[in-house]
C-alpha cells in the first residue's frame, strides 16, 4: 500500500494514542522546559534542542534564561553578548535567528509570542516543526510535529519504503502525524512521540520489548525494525585543512582577531584569521595567502603553533595554526568583519567556534612559557 493511501481508523488512532500517552506518562523525563507553561522559555528550549543532544541542552538552558529571562531581555541584549551565551551549542544561526525574532516579537507583537500558526511562522528561524512544537506544548493547539525521533517511529510503525527525506513522504508523514494527534492533549501526544524515538524507537538496537506500540509496529511485526526509516546511502564526510594565523602586535601581548561575516557558517563568531589550503599551497603559503585576503597586510608566518582535528556536522577539518608577525601594511577591516586587537586575558569575553576555543586554551596553557612571545 502507498503511504498515500495510508489511513489509520477510528479505533487504531484511538489505540495509538492512548498506548503511547500512557507510556509517556509514566516513563517521561523530567527536563526543565517541561516545568513551564510559557511560550518564551518552551520556543528557546525547541530552538536549542534542534539537532543538540538534551544533555547538552539541559546545561545551556538555564544559564541563557539567566542571561535572557524574558523576550525583551533577549531582544535588547547585544548580538556578541547573545553569541557568547551560546558559545559551544553550535549551529549559531540558531542564536543569531532567535535574537532577530526576539526583536520582531517586541516590536511585532508587543512582546508575546504569537499563538497563530501564520504568525509565528513569520518569525525568523521558526519552521514548521519549531511553530508546531510551541504552539501545541505553550498553547495546546492541535499541530503534530515531525522531526528526526517522530519519523523513524512513524516510518517503523507503518514500515513506509519510501525514502523518507524527500518532501513527498514528509508531506505524508506530516499528514499522518495530524491523523494520529491527540486533540485534547497535543503538547504531551507530540513529546510523547519524541520521547519514544529518543528512548525506545532508537537508530539501531530499538528496545522494541518496551515499545508501548509494538503491538500496532508492522516492522516489528516482520522483524524489519533496522530497515527504516529508508535513506538515500550516506556520501563520504568531506575533509579541509584549514591554515590560521596568530599575529602578535609588536610587544607580542595582543592578538588580531576578526568577527566572521553574519550570514553563513559560524556567522557573527570571532576567529583566528585564515582559511583552506588550496591545491599545491603548503600549509604556510595558505596562511600568508588568507591573512593577506582578509586583512590586506603581508606577514611573515613563524613556526607552527598548534595542530588539532575537529568535526562539523557535514565535514571535518584539521587546523593548523602559525605565529605570525605583520612584515607590511595595516589590518583594515572587510565589510561585516571588524577585527580587534585584544590581550591573552579578553579572549575570554568573545564567542567563538568550538575549534577556535580549543586553540585558546593552548594559548592560555602556554602563555607562561617565554618561548611563545619571543
Amino acid at each position: 500500500m502507498s503511504l498515500e493511501d495510508e489511513s489509520p481508523t477510528d479505533r487504531q488512532r484511538l489505540t495509538f494514542r492512548q498506548d503511547l500517552l500512557d507510556w509517556y506518562d509514566e516513563n517521561k523525563r523530567s527536563m526543565p522546559w517541561r516545568e513551564t507553561d510559557d511560550p518564551y522559555r518552551i520556543w528557546v528550549s525547541e530552538i536549542m534542542l534542534q539537532q543538540t543532544r538534551v544533555d547538552t541542552v539541559r546545561d545551556y538552558y538555564p544559564r541563557f534564561l539567566e542571561a535572557f529571562p524574558t523576550v525583551e531581555a533577549l531582544a535588547t541584549a547585544e548580538r556578541d553578548e547573545v553569541l557568547k551565551h551560546w558559545e559551544g551549542l553550535g549551529f549559531y544561526a540558531r542564536a543569531r535567528h532567535l535574537h532577530e525574532a526576539a526583536q520582531t516579537v517586541v516590536e511585532e507583537h508587543d512582546g508575546t509570542v504569537p499563538d497563530s500558526m501564520d504568525a509565528i511562522r513569520d518569525l525568523k528561524g521558526v519552521g514548521p516543526y519549531t511553530a508546531a512544537a510551541v504552539l501545541s506544548i505553550a498553547h495546546q493547539k492541535p499541530h503534530a510535529v515531525l522531526d528526526g525521533n517522530v519519523k523513524r517511529v512513524l516510518t517503523r510503525v507503518f514500515a513506509v519504503e519510501e525514502d523518507a527525506t524527500t518532501t513527498s513522504t514528509e508531506r505524508e508523514l506530516r499528514r499522518l502525524a495530524n491523523e494520529l494527534l491527540d486533540a485534547d492533549r497535543p503538547g504531551a501526544f507530540n513529546q510523547a512521540m519524541m520521547e519514544l524515538g529518543a528512548l525506545v524507537c532508537t537508530p539501531s538496537t530499538p528496545l522494541c520489548d518496551r515499545c508501548a506500540l509494538q503491538n500496532v509496529c508492522r516492522a516489528h511485526e516482520a522483524g524489519t525494525e533496522e530497515d527504516y526509516p529508508v535513506t538515500p546511502d550516506s556520501k563520504p564526510v568531506p575533509h579541509h585543512d584549514i591554515a590560521v594565523g596568530l599575529v602578535f602586535n609588536e610587544d607580542g601581548n595582543r592578538l588580531l582577531i576578526q568577527r566572521r561575516p553574519d550570514e553563513g557558517l559560524l556567522g557573527g563568531l570571532w576567529e583566528f584569521p585564515g582559511g583552506k589550503q588550496e591545491d599545491g599551497e603548503s600549509m604556510e603559503e595558505a596562511c600568508r595567502r588568507e591573512v593577506k585576503e582578509e586583512l590586506g597586510i603581508d606577514v611573515a608566518v613563524e613556526e607552527p603553533f598548534y595542530t588539532l582535528s575537529h568535526a562539523y556536522s557535514h565535514f571535518k577539518i584539521t587546523l593548523h595554526a602559525f605565529r605570525c608577525r605583520i612584515e607590511a601594511g595595516t589590518p583594515e577591516a572587510r565589510e561585516d568583519q571588524p577585527f580587534q586587537w585584544i590581550g591573552l586575558d579578553e579572549l575570554d569575553d568573545y564567542a567563538f567556534p568550538r575549534a577556535n576555543r580549543r586553540l585558546i586554551e593552548e594559548l592560555e596553557r602556554r602563555q607562561t612559557e617565554p618561548s611563545l612571545f619571543d
